[in-house]
């Protein structure tokens, strides 16, 4: 399979085009047609010559994402199942505005997206590593995710838009669907420079957050990019004994490696960092978790988002109630830390990640086997 446009930079682009002894000034008409206009055949870039549009075709792909499966809840979240080129399933998830999401409390709308098929580092409460890993998704297929909800965006009619601005939707990113991204830490980080560029996706740096359960290594790596993105942590216990309980990668990176990492990272940075906090009853939702949260989050001067429980189908864990989560997060203001509750947007569309993925691909090996 031929390299996919979408995973070259302008700068590599650049490199071809000379070598084909093309003028540059091409450069810019192929990357409108790519991310402006999200062109999906190269027939439809039609100020490119032909000679061009051929030598294109004999040299990379041009892959759209296919639609498989989109669930809207009542709070007008989408989840989107993505069919990728090997027949893989992969999901991303848009979010209306949230004061609790990662950026401002003035966010438009946020699409997480996924960077890995499946997942290898099995937490415990999690459906996206249920059938284990797969593979690590391309550059491409990252960038991908975003057009397509897009192109999804621009075809529908106009009385039921989301508030675009012009054409666009994705105003911030999380990269938080299924997978461990920093586990694709080259593929994830060339996709982001693709979707930072202003010839690219023109998404500000301070308006993406990469999320990772833990890879203390790969935090300091990102730390020395030149990049602002921001960094969240799915920290989910603040004592290595609740975390060992549901997380694995925590044997590896325990909590005094990975809180050394996080300010490592601030130091480089100067930024905040968000600990995200699933509240998951009878597991880590007691006020006496509240003192070891506080104080971790105290110590990196982060905010903790605390992050109702998504039931996933065939896992024993529960939601805790309202009350149980209201009282997590007053405890954690009485200790002086800035902490929000997401009143969960999509708890009514399977929207924890891997969730729609599952229960897609179980139904169709229930049809194969009728």
């Amino acid at each position: 399979m031929p390299t996919d446009i979408k995973s070259l930079t302008r700068e590599e682009l650049e490199i071809q085009f000379k070598n084909w002894e093309q003028p540059i000034y091409r450069v810019a008409q192929l990357l409108d047609w790519l991310y402006v206009q999200r062109a999906t055949t190269w027939d439809a870039m039609t100020n490119l010559p032909k000679i061009l549009r051929e030598k294109l075709r004999e040299n990379f792909s041009l892959k759209a994402l296919e639609l498989v499966r989109k669930q809207g809840s009542h709070d007008t979240t989408q989840k989107f199942l993505w069919r990728l080129h090997d027949h893989s399933l992969v999901e991303s998830v848009l979010i209306p505005a949230n004061p609790a999401l990662y950026g401002e409390a003035s966010d438009r709308h946020t699409l997480c997206i996924s960077t890995q098929v499946g997942c290898a580092y099995g937490c415990k409460f999690c459906a996206s590593g249920l059938d284990g890993w797969k593979r690590n998704l391309t550059p491409d297929e990252i960038v991908e995710q975003i057009l397509s909800v897009e192109r999804w965006h621009v075809a529908q009619p106009k009385e039921k838009s989301l508030e675009p601005t012009e054409n666009r939707i994705v105003n911030n990113i999380v990269v938080m669907g299924m997978g461990e991204p920093l586990a694709n830490y080259d593929n994830l980080l060339k996709a982001l420079k693709i979707l930072n560029a202003p010839w690219g996706g023109g998404i500000g740096a301070r308006k993406i957050t990469i999320s990772t359960s833990g890879l203390a290594p790969q935090i300091r790596k990102l730390a020395q990019e030149p990049m602002q993105f921001r960094l969240a942590i799915s920290l989910h216990g603040a004592t290595d004994e609740t975390r060992n309980k549901i997380m694995p990668v925590n044997r590896k990176y325990p909590l005094k490696e990975l809180i050394n990492a996080c300010e490592d990272y601030q130091h480089e940075k100067g930024r905040m960092i968000t600990l995200e906090y699933i509240l998951i009853a009878g597991v880590n939702d007691s006020i006496a978790e509240t003192k070891p949260l506080a104080s971790l989050a105290r110590r990196l001067h982060a905010k903790v988002n605390l992050i109702p429980y998504n039931k996933v189908e065939g896992l024993p864990w529960e939601r805790p109630s309202e009350e149980i989560c209201e009282a997590f997060l007053d405890a954690l203001e009485k200790q002086k830390v800035i902490a929000t509750l997401r009143r969960e947007k999509g708890h009514d569309i399977d929207a924890a990640c891997g969730q729609l993925r599952l229960k897609t691909e179980r139904e169709l090996a229930t049809d194969f086997h009728r």
